[in-house]
């Protein structure tokens, strides 16, 4: 079983200087977890304290049911794929995923045995004999994942294996760590601070900030039910808009609140431990907001400021009266005609919002009230 239990987890380097800050964390055997978030949050830090590279100043870490603390990064039955490939430039394919088998003392045909079931795996047997010198960046990272697999681990570490790689690579690299994962069906532990990796690559994410954890959860559930202002604003390209607002009232069917540029709304939230006066953050997603022209169009004012016209869609940025921040409202192809000096009327869907309080989390939506 190759469960990993986080209890209490500190890390600290001395004179204050504290990282990572009692983590409490449960991944099941066989699920794939990511741990997000913005450069600097420690996510990283704690891969390496799970590795053993790292010392874990406070806390336990069980991996498979064992203390794990004090147990040397060989004798944990893990493998890491790092950011860099770090493989031997002077020795084949073959030769760098044999060599930590070699160094067990594994026999010849054990390791042939391991290395050719790996290369199948992901489909690199025809680059057993080239040298990295003579491989694209994804089969190079391709190398490094098969160098981990002949090792059989209980668990992978991924430490932002895809960074190096262009946008086509990434994305058909993904698809054949997702791959992997189904048919290894080994418990693999990813760290990214790209968001769409984490969206597409995780059973659930983990996301990190300052070196705590701000929520868990699947990556629907993340994006649909963001806890706080924060990982409303982290996961999402565009990120979601953020509106000022101020409550006017609190019911038992929701609140109403009016906007910056004096515009009414009634939200299906509840209210619960809001006043009639508070300032509140109003949130919503790009592809949650539509547009009509203005003339005779009933909704808020807006005027557009820049259009980013992706083929398939439009990104449009409107700026509101009395916002500061532009709102980001991602259309479909049909509004390819918008432009920069254009004035529109936008429409707020009541039942797509989120409201944040002033400490930043997130009001329960009363679902009753929702409609499809």
């Amino acid at each position: 079983m190759s469960q990993v239990k986080l209890s209490k987890i500190v890390k600290d380097y001395g004179a204050g200087a504290r990282i990572i800050h009692g983590i409490d964390l449960d991944i099941a055997d066989g699920e794939f977890v990511v741990f997000v978030g913005p450069s600097g949050c420690g996510k990283s830090t704690l891969l390496r304290m799970i590795a053993g590279l790292e010392e874990i100043s406070g806390g336990e870490l069980h991996i498979g049911g064992t203390l794990a603390n004090d147990v040397a990064p060989a004798k944990r039955g893990l493998a890491m794929v790092f950011q860099s490939y770090a493989l031997y430039p002077h020795m084949s394919v073959y030769e760098n995923m044999a060599f930590s088998l070699k160094l067990a003392g594994m026999k010849r045909q054990q390791v042939e045995e391991a290395v050719q079931q790996a290369a199948a795996i992901l489909q690199i047997g025809h680059l057993l004999q080239r040298k990295p010198k003579d491989l694209s960046g994804g089969q190079r990272q391709r190398v490094a994942i098969g160098r981990a697999i002949v090792r059989k681990p209980e668990v992978f570490l991924f430490d932002e294996p895809l960074s190096n790689l262009d946008a086509s690579l990434r994305v058909q690299m993904r698809i054949e760590l997702s791959r992997l994962h189904q048919e290894l069906k080994t418990t693999m532990i990813y760290v990214t601070h790209d968001q769409v990796e984490a969206m597409t690559l995780g059973q659930r994410i983990v996301v990190f900030n300052a070196g705590r954890i701000e929520q868990v959860g699947t990556p629907l559930d993340l994006y649909d039910k963001p806890g706080n202002l924060f990982v409303a604003g982290f996961l999402g390209a565009p990120k979601m808009n953020f509106l000022k607002a101020q409550v006017l009232g609190v019911t038992d069917d929701g609140i109403a609140v009016r906007l910056a540029d004096a515009s009414l709304l009634d939200l299906p939230v509840d209210g619960q431990g809001l006043a009639v006066g508070d300032q509140v953050t109003l949130g919503i997603r790009a592809e949650h907001i539509s547009v009509a022209p203005a003339a005779g169009a009933v909704g808020v004012a807006a005027s557009v400021e820049l259009a980013e016209h992706l083929g398939d869609s439009v990104i449009a940025y409107a700026r509101l009266r009395g916002e500061p921040s532009l709102l980001a409202i991602k259309l479909g192809a049909e509004a390819a005609a918008l432009k920069a000096g254009d004035t529109v009327r936008i429409c707020l869907p009541p039942q797509r919002c989120h409201v944040f309080d002033a400490d930043g989390k997130a009001c329960r939506k009363i679902l009753a009230a929702i409609q499809p």
